[in-house]
């Protein structure tokens, strides 16, 4: 499975916020054995996200969306994913409903407090989607065709995130190998593991650590358990941590990074 990401937010693009949500969700993935094939950062454009959402809806197995839903003027997600498959925005009873309680629930919370929330448009999604209700927040999330539309709030994005978890699964399998031999000392090596078995290679140098770490992913456990096997006789690798010791001039650094 393929999955790209679309981050959204004008706030993300200027530095405001540091972009959690792409990694997190990366990492999330990655775990499930799917492929993260592009990740993409967008400002609060309607024209472009629809844009993204219609071009990667085609080109993935899935995309995942993330910012940009409320009822805020820049939060304008909803519309361009609605845009991008001809839909019409519509609150339905159920996201209706649930809006109307978590209003009340913060009401009880903070009764000193005027909340002046627009209801009707907090609730709207795209026609015929499904609603993902958002328990830790306010705006619902949806999925359409194979679009999943999630919070931008990073706890909000993580609770909705496991509602659909198990709909993205995958083959691919990762293992980790560490080395302190210089990167440049170990190109062809990698090179020809990538030649014998089917797997990729990637190597990763960690400076403060003071050693390289290899991912070595297939989508067959034989043959990244035969890569790594090969890998482990060939180079001066370990299955755990090693460290080159501090008085030695030979990092392992990458002398091409």
């Amino acid at each position: 499975m393929k999955v790209a990401l679309i981050t959204i937010g004008d706030e993300l693009l200027s530095g405001d916020v540091v972009n959690t949500n792409a990694n997190w969700l990366a990492t999330q993935l990655t775990d499930r054995g799917v492929s993260v094939a592009q990740v993409v950062t967008l400002p609060d454009d309607r024209d472009r996200i629809a844009t993204h959402v219609s071009e990667y809806s085609e080109t993935f197995d899935g995309v995942i969306v993330t910012g940009g839903i409320g009822g805020t003027p820049d939060d304008v997600t909803m519309e361009a994913v609605a845009d991008a498959f001809d839909r019409e925005l519509t609150a339905s009873e159920l996201t209706r409903s649930a809006v109307e309680q978590r209003v009340a629930e913060i009401e009880t919370r903070l009764p000193d407090r005027e909340f002046d929330v627009d209801v009707e448009a907090e609730a709207a999604l795209p026609e015929r989607s499904r609603p993902l209700l958002n328990d830790a927040g306010l705006s619902p999330g949806c999925v359409l065709e194979n679009v999943y539309v999630l919070p931008g709030i990073p706890d909000e994005l993580k609770a909705m995130f496991a509602t659909v978890a198990d709909e993205f699964t995958g083959e691919l399998r990762s293992t980790h190998l560490y080395t302190v031999e210089p990167e440049a000392n170990i190109v062809r090596t990698l090179e020809e593991a990538m030649e014998r078995f089917e797997v990729t290679v990637g190597c990763y140098p960690d400076r403060e650590a003071r050693h390289n770490r290899l991912k070595i992913t297939a989508a067959d456990d034989a043959q990244l358990d035969a890569a790594s096997e090969w890998l482990l006789r060939t180079i001066d690798a370990s299955e755990t941590p090693v460290s080159r010791d501090a008085g030695d001039d030979d990092t392992p650094d990458s002398e091409t990074n």
